[in-house]
């Protein structure tokens, strides 16, 4: 969700996450409590009204699932309806053969053991000692069915009720919502909207703006907090902009190496990426760039808006030993470039993108006819579709990391360690050599190709392990690479011949998050919330990017609550316009990536942070 004023959410709306926050809180403590296990999930989703078969918990609940927040619940609910009485009706009159109302033992038995999810003697038996309310022996469905439903609205309306009571739980901060009490909510029709709503996204009348003069600048809800801090920057448009970094004259003289990789969105929502190792022989004057990877010039690509970055630290012996060098800052169209001397030695090099424009994408509605990958020719083979066959030449693009139109063993093993979580060893490889079209020990694409068609052989044409590559790849189900983007590193050195090679650090991610923290830490000084000494925030002002930090001093762990309702033009990492934060004792944390949403306005970017009373 942007930060772009936006009008207020309809009735409808805002009594679905009104609901949706008091079912979370029916089980849990505070909405920033994550969903932990497929039980966990499965008593939420039957607190807001749902009846989950198991099949419905496992599409949400994958073997990678290892949490859920209260956005993602919300995303779930709107995917999946409450179960209402005419579809339980439906339902039961199938089993009805004689047309009376009434079900037996044995038909209901006989209907649950042995289709769909099956039950046991002793579930059907339970079911039936519940459901047969007149003790007869009978089902009388009808009543079931209301009984049913009136139960589910019962269990909402009082975990709304229960809400409503608690000034504390209220407090709470759910996504990008500001709470609004049903009461509110059934009032909008015949008068204005309740304060909260209307503060967040509307304009102040010039009545407003008389009971408090702070109105214009700072929202309700920062101004009810002792312990806030407003941080407002006007940022100009790229357009208005000159290129401060130009190249340097007779690059082309200079030596270069190059490589490719991808950045991937995961299925919690992080970033990862190879990282790379960059050595230079002698100190030299160095201009690296990155930018996002056009796969086929003669189409326009989603992730070439990306935002990319690269992170140079010095390689010591020890994570503690490793140091920031420089970042990518400046911009020159698609490309982010640094500009310097470096000394002899070994880098890190590391990817990064904000987040802001390459995030997870919600689950699209299902194509009324499927994507086919493998088809069967006039002679009853097996082969690859043409639309299977260009997406597979783009990721060979992708992993084909030095460029040279080859897969090596240890870029194919990059591409294996991606899509199957294993290595293909030298025997294996030496097996592919006799299959496989190659060429000087390596893999051409039509090699690839052909090993990809070997794998949809052996599965008989079944083209699941085949989606699992593409998924992983960061394609969905309409072969869109929506949850990557291929990116290029080149490297030139005056007077040095630099040379560059990814590996696969185990300490990567945590490389990057310490580099970024440097990043904002040195480039401005700390403001203290007020009313608290030892809780600080960073704020890095680039030229296409605003980073924020949260340095809690403190013993105890802190919660800030992050508004940024007031901002323009601008798209939060976050995905929501207000959020809160956990930040355990003495521990830095980086709060949010911000960017334009269109680089050719002005943008403002208009921040409260607050301390949230603990729970």
């Amino acid at each position: 969700m942007s930060l772009q004023e936006c009008p207020g959410p309809s009735d409808q709306e805002g009594l679905f996450y009104s609901q949706s926050r008091a079912a979370y809180l029916a089980v849990f403590r505070s909405s920033l409590t994550n969903i932990t296990s497929k039980q966990q999930l499965c008593r939420v989703l039957q607190q807001a009204g749902r009846n989950p078969s198991y099949a419905t918990l496992n599409k949400y609940w994958t073997p990678k699932t290892s949490k859920l927040n209260f956005d993602d619940f919300c995303e779930i609910l709107k995917s999946e309806r409450k179960t209402e009485e005419d579809e339980l009706m439906r339902a039961f009159k199938k089993m009805d053969v004689n047309g009376d109302g009434y079900i037996t033992h044995s038909v209901l038995e006989k209907a649950l053991s042995t289709s769909g999810e099956k039950m046991t003697a002793e579930e059907v038996n339970a079911i039936f000692s519940l459901a047969d309310i007149n003790k007869d022996g009978k089902l009388d469905y009808a009543e079931f069915c209301r009984l049913f439903v009136n139960t589910v609205e019962q269990c909402l309306q009082a975990a709304l009720e229960k809400l409503e009571a608690d000034d504390r739980l209220k407090r709470q901060n759910f996504g990008s919502q500001s709470y609004s009490s049903p009461k509110s909510l059934a009032l909008q029709a015949s008068a204005a909207a309740p304060p909260q709503v209307a503060a967040a996204h509307r304009p102040e009348s010039d009545s407003t703006l008389k009971k408090d003069s702070r109105s214009s600048s700072r929202p309700p809800s920062a101004r009810s907090r002792r312990s806030s801090l407003s941080n407002s920057v006007t940022m100009t448009s790229s357009s208005s902009k000159t290129n401060k970094m130009l190249e340097p004259p007779g690059l082309r003289e200079w030596h270069h190496c190059y490589m490719k990789g991808c950045l991937f969105v995961e299925e919690d929502g992080s970033i990862s990426s190879l990282q790379y190792q960059l050595h230079v022989p002698q100190t030299t004057a160095v201009y690296l760039t990155i930018q996002p990877l056009s796969l086929r010039p003669d189409k326009s690509s989603s992730w070439m808006t990306v935002d990319t970055a690269l992170f140079v630290m010095s390689a010591g012996e020890t994570k503690e030993d490793t140091t920031l060098v420089c970042f990518t800052e400046s911009k020159d169209k698609e490309k982010y470039v640094w500009k310097g001397e470096l000394n002899a030695g070994t880098y890190h090099l590391l990817p990064f993108t904000s987040g802001c424009r390459l995030k997870k994408q919600g689950k699209k509605s299902p194509l009324s006819k499927p994507i086919e990958l493998v088809y069967r020719t006039d002679t009853a083979e097996l082969d690859l579709t043409t639309d299977l066959r260009e997406v597979l030449s783009d990721i060979f693009e992708m992993i084909d990391l030095d460029g040279n139109g080859l897969l090596s063993l240890e870029e194919y093993n990059f591409f294996e360690l991606r899509t199957s979580g294993e290595k293909c060893d030298k025997d294996a490889w030496a097996v592919c050599k006799e299959n496989f079209d190659m060429r000087k020990n390596q893999l051409t694409r039509q090699g690839f190709m052909e090993l990809n068609l070997m794998e949809a052989t052996e599965k008989d044409g079944d083209p699941a392990d085949l989606w699992v590559t593409l998924e992983s790849m960061g394609y969905n189900r309409m072969l869109e690479l929506s949850e990557a983007c291929p990116f290029q590193i080149d490297v030139y050195g005056e007077g040095s011949q630099l040379s560059m090679q990814p590996v696969n650090l185990d300490s990567g991610p945590k490389l990057l998050n310490q580099a970024l923290q440097k990043s904002i830490i040195a480039n401005r000084g700390a403001k203290a919330l007020r009313g608290q000494d030892n809780v600080f925030i960073y704020t890095y002002k680039g030229e296409h990017r605003i980073s924020s930090l949260i340095a809690n001093k403190t013993n105890q762990k802190v919660t800030v609550h992050v508004n940024n309702e007031q901002s323009r033009n601008c798209s939060s990492s976050r995905g929501m316009t207000m959020f809160a934060v956990e930040v355990p004792a003495r521990t830095k944390m980086v709060c949010q990536h911000v960017l334009p949403i269109t680089e050719k306005q002005d943008w403002i970017y208009n921040c409260v942070e607050s301390i949230l009373p603990p729970i």
